[in-house]
């Protein structure tokens, strides 16, 4: 149970809609998992549900054994950590600062020496002294992930779980593959575990342990890339011309749409 957060029979309604309909869900450190589906197959919802800021209607999510709500602000802190697709400043704050509000639930613990460790391993050691407003929308990408990286560090690593939606929208070639080779790299360490919104699908089959499909609020697949990466099961569900093929150099399918 240590390792595990959990989601049993999780159901989130709107109304008479079901944003969320009966989702079973484990996540364990050690492993990337990317949740897919098309425009409204409540992935984002889901991740709001499985970092406690959202309660379901029935249901309930777990860490450790304990109910999420069970768990004070500040241990629950330091234990996941979120990177929303937005993250807007009112202020203006420089980057470093930025980055240091993820030491936050660690009061009198180290913080310059996180957030410089965390700024070179992110790529963000570039950008310091800047104005977070001033930046693209990709360096401000870059900079809450070391923020939500930084509010996970202990000990040389990042512990715990880390949720991110759609991390890799804004960013060029260059950073989506360091962004993704990083977070691999880090869950290989065995101490973290990240769940990551993506609307690439050959993106999380490349990087992706398991990947889990939504639609309309309901759960209808989860596996490796292999498994869900069908290419029946993906033109049923995203009702999408494509193909499925073999990636030419790694044992994963890659989807290409019909022109």
């Amino acid at each position: 149970m240590v390792d595990l957060l959990q989601a049993r029979n999780v159901t989130l309604c709107l109304g008479e809609r079901k944003l969320l309909d009966d989702i079973n869900l484990t996540l364990s450190v050690g492993e990337v998992v990317a949740l897919i589906g098309p425009n409204g197959a409540g992935k984002s919802t889901l991740l709001r549900v499985l970092t406690g800021f959202q309660l379901p209607d029935s249901g309930e999510v777990s860490l450790a054994g304990r109910a999420l709500n069970d768990w004070s602000g500040e241990a629950l802190s330091r234990k996941r950590a979120v990177m929303r697709q937005r993250s807007g400043m009112a202020f203006s704050w420089a980057v470093e600062d930025v980055i240091a509000m993820g030491r936050a639930p660690w009061p009198g613990k180290e913080t310059k020496s996180v957030v410089r460790e965390v700024m070179a391993l992110t790529g963000c050691d570039t950008l310091a002294g800047r104005d977070f407003c001033q930046l693209s929308g990709g360096e401000q990408q870059r900079v809450q992930l070391a923020r939500a990286l930084t509010q996970l560090w202990f000990e040389g690593q990042p512990h715990g779980w880390l949720f991110l939606d759609e991390p890799t929208s804004a960013l060029d070639l260059y950073h989506q593959q360091h962004i993704l080779r990083l977070l691999r790299r880090l869950s290989l360490m065995g101490t973290l575990s990240v769940c990551v919104v993506l609307h690439d699908l050959n993106l999380a089959a490349l990087w992706a342990d398991r990947i889990v499909l939504l639609h309309e609020g309901r759960l209808v697949a989860n596996g490796s890339p292999q498994e869900v990466l069908d290419e029946t099961t993906l033109q049923h569900w995203y009702q999408a011309d494509l193909r499925v093929f073999r990636h030419p150099e790694h044992p994963v399918p890659q989807v290409w749409l019909k022109q």
